[in-house]
């Protein structure tokens, strides 16, 4: 008798390192999540106060060559998506992502995370002259779904919590990238090359061992800067930068250029520039409930991550099983899956970072309150999907 082949198992198990990694980034993610939500809350309450008119005097403030809130989003964000290219590194390095058996799932099911979203607003928007705004929906937010997942799904088996990270982190790339061909207007071909040559040297000063911030900071700014004045998001900078950082440590170094710099970066990340950004960002005036579900930038970006997200991430999971043959993870079941694709939804962030590089005025006010409202309405159902299966493995433990 001849053995059965064994199917593959869908979604890998994570090892001890990645586990610790994974449960160390959801602690920092949990804190930063909560802070990033206090500052949106004060800048909806100052937006909407008797000294609204006080916010957008300090959104306009001048400091040195920007203003406040374009220091928020191209200043703060970089430091941001540099920590996200640095993560993105480790996954492609020593992660999930360099293994294609395993990255194949969470790779297809983030770009029917992005394509199935862009396509719903596209749609609802397709007569009504707004469809630039097609990227809004697609983003999702790392600190936001993982503070959810670690609060509401706190004994959801552990092929989860590295799913929901490696699918955010690939979104982050599929976005990054979207900013940089769709979202450029107005190229420097002079400033491009500037910023391009020290990002090179970044990346050489990285061959070369070289360790002194005295040499960096400087490199990275100017590359920053310049990439600021080509016309590109001076975000794409910071990634290129992560991307460029060592993620394997010499025999003589206990960690890595990358692991030092998540551990001092990541903190002021979460803790500072982000938060930063969303009191600058999301000061939005609430308008009627009519007007709101009439506007088709809203209905878009609502449909788009609270709908959308979830089908094209589902989409994608299944899409995977059917055509590899692969079951899925005895731990887990399609339940779970939901729940994250569910939480994927949650949007905020990079999605009020697009909704500002595709419109302005009231447009641009429409975008945002639809952003906020799709990622409290994606992270309350995720939270109450995975919330349901971590109260029941709660008790069965």
């Amino acid at each position: 008798m001849f053995a059965t082949p064994r199917r593959p198992r869908f979604l890998f198990e994570p090892g001890e390192a990645e586990r610790s990694f994974v449960a160390e980034f959801l602690r920092r993610e949990t804190t930063g999540g909560a802070i990033v939500l206090v500052a949106a809350t004060i800048a909806v309450v100052w937006a909407n106060s008797p000294v609204a008119d006080s916010y957008q005097a300090v959104r306009e403030l001048r400091l040195g060559p920007l203003d406040l809130a374009h220091w928020g989003s191209e200043g703060a964000l970089t430091l941001f998506f540099f920590v996200a290219g640095l993560e993105l590194k480790r996954e492609l390095v020593v992660g999930s992502l360099r293994r294609p058996r395993d990255a194949v799932v969470p790779v297809v099911a983030a770009i029917g995370g992005v394509a199935v979203p862009a396509l719903v607003y596209a749609i609802v928007n397709l007569d009504s002259g707004y469809a630039n705004g097609w990227a809004i929906p697609a983003a999702t937010d790392i600190a936001f779904a993982l503070a959810v997942l670690a609060v509401a799904g706190s004994f959801v088996p552990d092929q989860l919590r590295a799913f929901l990270l490696t699918l955010a982190v690939v979104d982050d790339l599929i976005i990054i990238i979207i900013i940089a061909v769709f979202y450029t207007s107005g190229l420097d071909p002079a400033a491009l090359l500037v910023s391009i040559g020290f990002v090179v040297l970044y990346g050489a000063l990285q061959r070369l061992r070289v360790r002194t911030s005295v040499i960096y900071v400087p490199v990275a700014v100017v590359a920053w800067w310049f990439m600021h004045e080509s016309g590109v998001h001076a975000t794409i900078a910071g990634v290129a930068l992560g991307l460029l950082t060592r993620v394997l440590p010499d025999a003589s170094e206990d960690r890595s250029p990358a692991e030092r710099l998540e551990h001092r970066l990541v903190p002021l990340s979460a803790g500072v520039a982000v938060p930063f950004f969303a009191l600058l960002a999301a000061g939005v005036t609430v308008g009627g409930l009519g007007t709101f579900l009439d506007d088709p930038i809203v209905l878009g970006v609502v449909l788009g991550l609270v709908v959308g997200k979830p089908l094209g991430v589902m989409g994608g999971a299944w899409l995977v099983t059917r055509f590899t043959r692969a079951e899925l993870n005895e731990d887990l079941t399609w339940r779970d899956i939901i729940g994250v694709a569910v939480l994927a939804g949650v949007g905020f962030t990079v999605a009020l970072l697009v909704a500002d590089l595709s419109f302005d005025g009231a447009r641009l006010e429409s975008a945002k309150t639809a952003v906020l409202a799709g990622s409290l309405a994606a992270a309350t159902l995720g939270a109450l999907i995975l919330g349901r299966r971590s109260r029941r493995l709660k008790a069965e433990a």
